[in-house]
């Protein structure tokens, strides 16, 4: 009797991720203190985010405006009453010892944000992840362990209490996503949203951008979730996959190997690439929130709703559909186009001056952005402007100068030297009689090659099409310059 083979089981992990993201405001959220990165410790602090006896808080309308505008593009429903909640907890970076944060009514609920993932094929392949909420809170200060950012091995902490009181909107993802590149690129579109709304720098070197990962896997089938893990200190977009990769893999194995997954929350080992666990996740019971007396509840008006919402962008997304569907670019492309502001505004503007869409967007992600990567700087540090690419471009298309010229004068171009200079004595030869002359001389410099090419050598035109153009410094127009070499080689 043959015994029964066992199935292996499948499984698929539920993340779920809650974004803090800082607020592009020149005060903080409830004081006047500067919100200047890089300050000197303990200077941009006051009263109110000290949380000394006997001072009163006062929202910053400008926290307000980019919460609703950043709600707005997260497709949220904006509420017409909201309030503000204190968040009950003690710890060192965190002067009044609570919160202020919003719990049950915050300022936005039940919106979406669609993700793209680009397949091997340069296709696209879009997902809608639905937004639980979007809530204003104020941000704790920050805690310096022995000069470095880490407590394991300190021998004694400082605090700066600079960030204290800086404005934050946390936004809260459901839990839709399935892997680590899509939770990825989420992150990533929700920081492509907040930079193009000019809410947020999305810095997450500078921590204004920061993402919590809640993650559990399951058999797939089964309907009920896994225990949840929280996963933090990630400060990438490529540290967030791999740290999902990880712990989707951990898990699992735990499961297979009998054990219990347990909830709490671990940091994420750049080092190591593993998570380590770092205390007991707390509950919402735990921080004991109940109404902050010192703040009256926000009512959005119906002006207010409608002037904040014209003034709402073309967003990433809105971008990509139109670049691709309008302009006839490929997914690659319009994808690498709307990445940063400074990049789509540049494109545009190059379109508008008479250029067609595909050659600007090939001498934008190819040449141009190889020479922002090499030298760290952004477009608009460059010498080039959109006007004079598009003079470039349309030189290429009219026939006045070759690829092969443009492209070797364009360090000159990126440096600011405008097209006329760059390209005076450039023009293309397309004038036959010229040309015919230039290639009989190198058919008759070369009575080797041409033998050789005469006897079933063929691949030799590409010899004298080259010795035509470094005789005439790759001026000869190049389909005329084919053709007349094939009919002079084969005469």
């Amino acid at each position: 009797m043959t015994s029964a083979l066992r199935v292996k089981t499948e499984y698929e992990a539920i993340i779920g991720l809650e974004t803090h993201c800082q607020l592009s405001t020149n005060t903080k959220i409830f004081s006047n203190s500067s919100t200047e990165f890089g300050a000197d410790p303990n200077t941009n602090i006051d009263p109110v985010c000290m949380g000394l006896p006997g001072v009163l808080p006062v929202l910053n309308e400008k926290v307000l405006e980019y919460a609703v505008k950043a709600g707005l593009a997260l497709n949220c429903e904006i509420a017409k009453y909201s309030k503000f909640d204190r968040k009950q907890y003690f710890y060192p970076d965190l002067p009044k010892n609570y919160q202020i944060s919003q719990y049950d009514l915050p300022i936005a609920e039940h919106g979406w944000l669609e993700i793209e993932l680009i397949d091997k094929d340069g296709n696209p392949k879009r997902k809608r992840i639905g937004i639980t909420r979007l809530h204003m809170e104020e941000d704790a200060g920050k805690l310096v362990h022995a000069g470095s950012e880490r407590l394991s091995g300190s021998t004694y902490s400082l605090v700066d209490y600079n960030r204290a009181g800086i404005p934050l909107v946390e936004i809260v993802s459901e839990p839709d996503l399935r892997s680590g590149q899509e939770a990825a690129e989420y992150a990533e579109e929700l920081r492509r949203i907040v930079r193009y709304l000019g809410v947020s720098d999305g810095n997450m070197q500078e921590g204004s951008l920061r993402c919590d990962v809640n993650i559990s896997v399951r058999p797939v089938g089964q309907k009920e979730f896994g225990v949840k893990v929280e996963i933090k200190n990630m400060n990438s977009f490529n540290a967030i996959q791999r740290a999902i990769e990880h712990e989707i893999e951990r898990q699992i194995a735990a499961i297979e190997a009998g054990e219990k997954i347990v909830q709490e929350t671990r940091l994420w080992e750049e080092g190591s690439q593993r998570t380590v666990s770092m205390r007991k996740k707390e509950g919402s019971s735990d921080y004991r929130y109940f109404p902050e007396p010192d703040l009256s509840p926000i009512e959005v008006s119906e002006k207010q709703l409608e002037n904040w919402l014209s003034q709402i962008p073309e967003l990433p997304a809105q971008k990509r559909y139109r670049y691709e569907n309008e302009l006839g670019l490929s997914a690659y492309d319009a994808r690498v186009l709307t990445e940063e502001t400074s990049v789509a505004k540049y494109f545009e503007t190059v379109i508008e001056r008479g250029a067609s869409a595909k050659a600007a967007a090939n001498w934008i992600t190819q040449d141009i952005a190889a020479y922002l990567n090499k030298n760290k700087v952004s477009i608009t540090d460059i010498g080039l402007t959109p006007t004079n690419l598009a003079d470039l471009i349309t030189r290429i298309e009219s026939g006045k100068i070759g690829n092969a010229i443009a492209k070797e004068k364009l360090p000159d171009l990126l440096k600011g030297v405008s097209p006329e200079e760059a390209f005076a004595g450039s023009e293309l030869i397309s004038d036959p009689a010229i040309l015919e002359s230039i290639i009989d001389e190198v058919i008759a410099a070369n009575p080797k090659e041409l033998e050789k090419f005469r006897k079933g050598n063929t691949n030799l035109k590409g010899f004298f099409v080259g010795q035509v153009l470094k005789k005439t410094n790759k001026r000869a127009e190049p389909k005329l310059t084919n053709q007349l070499i094939e009919k002079k080689l084969n005469g």
